[in-house]
């Protein structure tokens, strides 16, 4: 498949978008931000699955009943010509990673952006999706095209990409403050030369899982507890592109939602606080989105919930060259919805500030 890669002037009318998956926790995410966006304009909603009411579509606004009176538009069951007719600009696949697989092949033909919140494309090697997330690959060749959507790291692939893959929410907790540390050679390596593995231990809020009703997510169930020990598939995307070997364990928190990490890290000989200070200054001082805290304050999950921030706070063991990194996302935003509408804003070269300032009022 040839991709477009030119991007679509923005000058004289805002971007159409369409969002696919808009009645799932993230979907609306993505709809309340693109709402308050002024240089996009929602042209079409769409369903992962076919949702209707006495052979009716339900209405976005009937889903979630607080967009009553800002979107109305009906959640309609997913149909390629459909979106086709929209001359959409840019579509957004809030759905499930085997879904979105099938989708952006089609879409790509119809829509000169695909930015896709899945895992479905975040993987250059085909084998990575029977071995994590169960299912064969039928468009090994759009994974070579696809771009790890982080506008921090890969700013100038989004430009001109046609197929974003969105990060998952805890891999971006992790990515941010590892990645630099490792192109700068600043973990401690193994006698053979490897880097020695980092610790994450990150624990997450109940929407995470998504709005399917599951017993372990009820009110009365939830709970603070480990899963997917030495299983979970989002240990191999931290490892891909923090590019440094982790050992990851979440955990689901008994809240509404945002992300706290916590990150063990044996420096390599030389690496002190200034050192590491002046690193992530040059990394991110410039970055509208990440936000280091200064010594001796650590992030909180109230400090980003409802916001497109990172925010990470490190200290180092004054007894041995250990570095303990606590970094903290909203799962949703920055997790999720605001970090697609960043790469959105990076791929058509908007300020990728717009639309994601006001989370907070949007939600």
């Amino acid at each position: 498949m040839t991709l477009q890669t030119a991007p679509v002037s923005t000058a004289a009318k805002p971007l159409k978008v369409a969002v696919v998956g808009a009645a799932g926790y993230s979907g609306a995410e993505l709809v309340s931000l693109l709402l308050s966006h002024p240089a996009a304009r929602v042209v079409g909603l769409f369903g992962s699955a076919k949702r209707e009411e006495g052979g009716k579509s339900q209405r976005f606004s009937e889903i979630f009943t607080r967009f009553r009176g800002r979107l109305d538009l009906p959640v309609l069951a997913t149909d390629i010509d459909a979106i086709a007719r929209l001359e959409p600009d840019a579509v957004f696949l809030a759905t499930p990673h085997e879904v979105s697989e099938s989708l952006a092949a089609p879409l790509l033909k119809v829509a000169p952006c695909v930015l896709d919140l899945s895992a479905a494309f975040r993987f250059k090697d085909p084998a990575a999706y029977p071995a994590h997330y169960g299912f064969t690959h039928s468009h090994p060749d759009l994974l070579a095209h696809a771009v790890y959507g982080l506008p921090e790291l890969f700013r100038s692939q989004i430009r001109g990409a046609s197929l974003v893959a969105v990060p998952g929410c805890y891999p971006t907790s992790a990515i941010l403050p590892l990645a630099p540390l490792a192109r700068a050679g600043a973990i401690a390596a193994e006698a053979s030369g490897t880097p020695r593995r980092v610790i994450i231990d990150s624990t997450s809020g109940v929407s995470g899982a998504g709005r399917a009703l599951k017993q372990g997510s009820l009110f009365c169930e939830v709970s603070l507890q480990p899963y997917g020990v030495f299983s979970h598939r989002h240990n191999p995307e931290i490892d891909a592109y923090a590019n440094t070997p982790t050992l990851f364990t979440p955990h689901l928190g008994a809240y509404e939602r945002g992300i706290l990490s916590t990150i063990h890290v044996d420096l390599a000989p030389g690496w002190d606080r200034a050192r590491i200070e002046a690193l992530y200054h040059e990394a991110y001082g410039d970055e509208p989105f990440v936000r280091r805290c200064p010594a001796g304050v650590w992030p909180s999950i109230a400090d980003v919930r409802h916001t497109n921030f990172c925010d990470f706070g490190w200290a180092i063991d004054p007894r041995q060259p250990h570095m303990i990194i606590a970094s903290a996302v909203d799962n949703l935003v920055k997790g999720a919805a605001g970090q697609a509408v960043q790469a959105m804003n990076a791929r058509f070269g908007l300020d990728e500030r717009l639309g994601l300032l006001s989370c907070e009022a949007a939600s």
